[in-house]
């Protein structure tokens, strides 16, 4: 396992870990999922919006959206533990909420999966979840491991556009280093977008100069755009070699771009649509 490598992932944490009982907050889709993953489900007593997954979890109360949270509903259930993937804020209520002497637990995002790996020996160390954590981590490596050499032998990789979100603008595309671009890869494609890093608008031409092969969209970007007939309705998308074939892949957003314990099925997928023909292994057992 990763933590016999030579380091041991933990989260970033203000308060003495681990918290072995009393409530969570859990805030990040990918948090949650590992929290309820590890047995933990019964101790969450509000998540944020991105937390669809598992079911149970869009039951419970929300404390809003993780980049743009308020101190006060969270402060209000007292929980025990504050769970946060690592880009939550404002930076100024992670400071009130340390202020106010609520443990809160940082946990490290990187979009590969060595850090998904990370973030699940982080979440078992602060909720004392050691040898659950273990075992979650040791088979999510074996289906990485599993579906790396699997794709290995493609060759043919072909140019993907992320098309995060349209509005009245320019549409916000995926570039380099970005989630997209990660899971892009990971699935044995290129990302289209080359000349840029992060989530950034891209005009028309830039689109058209791109050239995608396939166009990847999260499935609420597709629905607000009408569906894939709506979205081949675009004259810069209709131009691209993309369009003109109608290779549109929508996924669900968590999945594709969460990087939490659903990334190898997340690859799956992705691999799937974008190589038909690839039979990819099966998952490791639980």
């Amino acid at each position: 396992m990763l933590a016999m490598l030579g380091w041991a992932p933990l989260a970033q944490a203000d308060c003495t870990l681990p918290v072995a009982k009393g409530p969570i907050i859990s805030i990040g889709g990918d948090v949650t999922e590992i929290v309820y993953a590890l047995g933990a489900g019964d101790r969450v007593i509000a998540v944020d919006i991105t937390s669809r997954y598992p079911e149970a979890a869009q039951a419970l109360p929300q404390v809003g959206y993780m980049r743009q949270l308020s101190a006060e509903p969270i402060l209000s259930l007292s929980p025990s533990l504050i769970l946060a993937i690592a880009d939550s804020g404002p930076p100024q209520v992670l400071d009130q909420l340390r202020a106010a002497g609520t443990c809160l637990a940082l946990v490290p995002d990187e979009h590969s999966p060595e850090g998904v790996i990370k973030k699940v020996e982080a979440v078992a160390a602060a909720i004392d979840r050691k040898a659950e954590g273990d075992a979650l981590a040791e088979r999510l490596e074996m289906d990485f491991a599993a579906l790396r050499s699997s794709l290995s032998a493609i060759k043919d990789k072909p140019r993907v556009l992320f098309l995060f979100s349209v509005g009245e603008g320019a549409p916000m595309v995926g570039g380099r280093n970005t989630s997209a671009d990660a899971i892009i890869t990971l699935a044995g494609g290129r990302n289209a977008i080359e000349g840029f890093e992060e989530f950034k608008p891209a005009s028309s031409e830039g689109i058209i100069a791109a050239a995608p092969d396939v166009v990847l969209v999260t499935e609420l970007t597709l629905a607000k755009l009408g569906g894939v007939e709506g979205l081949l309705r675009r004259p810069d998308i209709a131009q691209t070699p993309a369009g003109k074939a109608k290779r549109v892949i929508a996924m669900e957003s968590l999945l594709l771009l969460g990087f939490g314990l659903r990334t190898p099925q997340a690859i799956r997928d992705l691999a799937r649509a974008l190589h038909p023909g690839f039979a990819a292994p099966p998952e490791a057992a639980n």
